[in-house]
C-alpha cells in the first residue's frame, strides 16, 4: 500500500519566550546526514540544536542502498540493529545488454566481516530510526517546523532567524552545520554556487509493492526489450517493496511521465501487472560541489555541499562519510583538545572525496548515457564485446559502486604492511573473540599494537588484539608484528613495524593539528 510518512509532534521552541544562550553547534536539516551528526556529536558528548522544517520523513525510497561501513556508523550512532533487521543485504550485480546477460559480480562477504557489503532500505525507514534515538538522546534538541530564513555569520560565530507556527525567534551558536540537502537554504542565504555538470537526461522511478520469488540482487540491463533504447535497473528494498529506475528519453516532461496512465504501462513490462505503486517521481543527473566546505562558522555537508547522480549508492553513503569525518574533529575544537586548523582537514579530505565520486559518477553517466554518434556507437560494441569476452567486461560501467575514499595521507607508513590498511584507509573489521575489532576502537584515537607491545609513556589507548587469520590477513600480510596508529572515524592515520615513544607522539601531533 501507498506509504504514509510518519509524522512527529512540534514543540513551542524556548527562543520564542526568552533569549536563549550561545549553543556550542546548531544543526539545520534533520535527514539521515542532519540526524547522524546530531548523534554522532552526543556520542562525544557535545549537546546540539537540530532544526527541520517538516514533521514528517520524506516521501518515497530516495536514498536506498548503505555500503558495510555506512552500517559501522549507524552502529555507532546505535540503529544498525534495527537497519539490518529491516534491511536486504545482497552481494550479487547483474548487467545485461539487451535481454542477454553480460557478466555477473559478486561482491562477497568474507567470514571476517561483521557487516554484509550492501544493504537495501528506503531513506524513510533510516529516517525514523534516526529520529526516534535522537528524540530519546537528552543531548539532542530537536526542533521540528522550525524554518530557517536568515543567517548571519561572523568571525566566532552565527546568529540565525528561525521561523515556527507560533512566530520568529533567533539562535546563536559557535558552530552551524549545513544538512539541509541539495536546495540548502544556507548555501543560498551565504549566496554560494555549486560548480559541476547538470545533465539533460531523466530517470522515472518508482518503488512497488509486490509479493515476488525475485532474489535479492542489483539487476541492471541496458537497452532492454521491456524498455528499449533506454537502461533500466531493478532492487529489492526492505519488505516487499522493489525500487524500478527507467532511464526517459531525453526531452521527456516529468510532469507527463509520472501520470499513472504512463507510470504503470511502463512497470507492467518488467514485472507483471501484479504490484501496486507507492511512490513515484523523476530525477535529472547532476555532479556538482561547492567550492570549499567550511565557510568560517558554517560547515556544509551531504547534500548541501556536493550533489552526485544516483548510481553507485554515492550520495547517501557519501553524506554519512561526512559526518564520520567531522564529528570528532569538530568534538576536540570544541573542547579545547585540537586547534580550528584541525577543520580545514574536514575541508581537504571531503572535498577529495567528492571528487572521486564526482568522477566515478561522470564516467558512468557517459556510459550509461552516451551522446548520440560515437559515444553510443562505443558504449554499443562494448556491450557486445563484453557478452562474447571477459576481458570487456570490465570496460562496461552500470554505476560502479561506492567504497569509501582512501584520503591522501601524510601519515608515517611501511610499504612491508597490506596495501589496503595504508594510511588513510579505513580500519577494516575483523572478529575478537566474541566481538569485533572496529567496536572495540570506540571514539578516540587509538593505537592497535600487533604481535607487540606499545611504546611506553604515550597519552593514548591501546589495543593489543587477537591475532586471527582475518586480522593477520588484513592487518599483516608477510609482517610478524605492527603498529597502527587510527583516528576516531575509524581512518588509519599511520603504522609502523617499529615505532618509538617519539614517532608515535609525533604523528599524534600531526594529527590533531590536521596534517595526518
Amino acid at each position: 500500500m501507498p506509504q504514509t510518512p510518519k509524522t512527529y509532534p512540534y514543540s513551542r521552541p524556548a527562543g520564542l519566550d526568552a533569549p536563549e544562550p550561545r549553543h556550542g553547534v546548531v544543526i539545520v536539516g534533520a535527514g539521515p546526514v542532519g540526524l547522524t551528526m546530531a548523534l554522532d556529536l552526543a556520542g562525544r558528548g557535545v549537546p546540539t540544536v537540530l532544526l527541520e522544517e517538516n514533521d514528517r520523513v520524506g516521501a518515497g525510497s530516495r536514498a536506498i542502498c548503505w555500503t558495510r561501513h555506512s552500517l559501522e556508523i549507524f552502529d555507532r550512532v546505535g540503529i544498525a540493529d534495527k537497519v539490518l533487521a529491516a534491511g536486504t543485504p545482497w552481494q550479487i550485480g547483474r548487467t545485461s545488454f539487451g535481454d542477454d546477460e553480460v557478466f555477473i559480480e559478486d561482491f562477497g562477504r568474507d567470514p571476517g566481516d561483521r557487516m554484509p557489503p550492501y544493504l537495501n532500505l528506503q531513506q524513510y525507514h533510516v529516517e525514523e530510526f534516526l529520529i526516534e534515538a535522537a528524540l530519546e538522546n537528552p543531548l539532542v534538541d530537536l526542533r521540528l517546523r522550525n524554518k530557517v530564513i536568515g543567517a548571519d555569520p561572523a568571525p566566532d560565530g552565527v546568529e540565525l532567524t528561525v521561523k515556527t507556527p507560533d512566530g520568529l525567534y533567533t539562535l546563536s551558536a559557535d558552530y552551524v552545520l549545513a544538512c539541509d540537502g541539495f536546495r540548502s537554504a544556507l548555501r543560498t542565504m551565504l549566496d554560494l554556487e555549486f560548480d559541476g555538470e547538470m545533465f539533460e537526461e531523466r530517470f522515472l522511478v518508482a518503488d512497488i509493492e509486490m509479493e515476488a520469488d525475485f532474489p535479492p540482487e542489483r539487476w541492471f540491463w541496458f537497452n532492454p526489450s521491456f524498455h528499449d533504447g533506454q537502461s533500466a535497473m531493478l532492487h529489492r528494498q526492505g519488505g516487499n517493496v522493489y525500487r524500478l529506475d527507467l532511464q526517459l528519453a531525453r526531452g521527456a516532461s516529468a510532469r507527463e511521465e509520472v501520470k499513472p496512465e504512463r507510470v504503470i504501462p511502463r512497470i507492467e513490462q518488467v514485472v507483471g501487472p501484479d504490484f501496486e505503486l507507492e511512490w513515484v517521481s523523476v530525477y535529472t543527473f547532476q555532479c556538482r560541489r561547492l567550492g570549499d566546505f567550511v565557510h568560517g562558522r558554517v560547515i556544509f555537508l551531504g547534500d548541501a555541499a556536493h550533489v552526485v547522480a544516483p548510481f553507485g549508492a554515492r550520495a547517501g553513503n557519501g553524506g554519512l562519510r561526512d559526518v564520520d569525518n567531522l564529528g570528532w574533529k569538530l568534538a576536540a575544537v570544541l573542547d579545547g583538545r585540537a586547534p580550528v586548523s584541525l577543520l580545514d582537514s574536514y575541508n581537504r579530505e571531503r572535498v577529495q572525496a567528492a571528487d572521486e565520486n564526482l568522477k566515478q559518477a561522470l564516467r558512468a553517466t557517459r556510459f550509461m548515457s552516451p551522446r548520440p554518434g560515437i559515444e553510443t556507437l562505443f558504449r554499443d560494441q562494448v556491450l557486445a564485446l563484453a557478452v562474447k569476452a571477459e576481458f570487456a567486461q570490465g570496460w562496461v560501467n552500470p554505476g560502479r559502486l561506492a567504497v569509501p575514499c582512501v584520503y591522501d595521507s601524510p601519515g608515517a607508513d611501511d610499504p612491508a604492511l597490506p596495501q589496503a590498511t595504508r594510511p588513510g584507509a579505513v580500519a577494516p573489521d575483523a572478529p575478537q573473540g566474541a566481538g569485533w575489532l572496529v567496536p572495540a576502537l570506540g571514539r578516540e584515537v587509538t593505537l592497535l599494537a600487533i604481535n607487540c607491545a606499545p611504546p611506553a609513556g604515550l597519552q593514548v589507548p591501546v589495543i593489543r588484539p587477537e591475532v586471527n587469520e582475518t586480522l593477520r590477513r588484513r592487518y599483516l600480510g608477510d609482517a610478524d608484528r605492527a603498529l597502527y596508529l587510527i583516528r576516531p572515524d575509524q581512518v588509519i592515520a599511520a603504522r609502523w613495524l617499529d615505532a618509538d615513544a617519539r614517532d608515535v607522539s609525533a604523528a599524534l601531533r600531526a594529527l590533531w593539528e590536521g596534517r595526518g
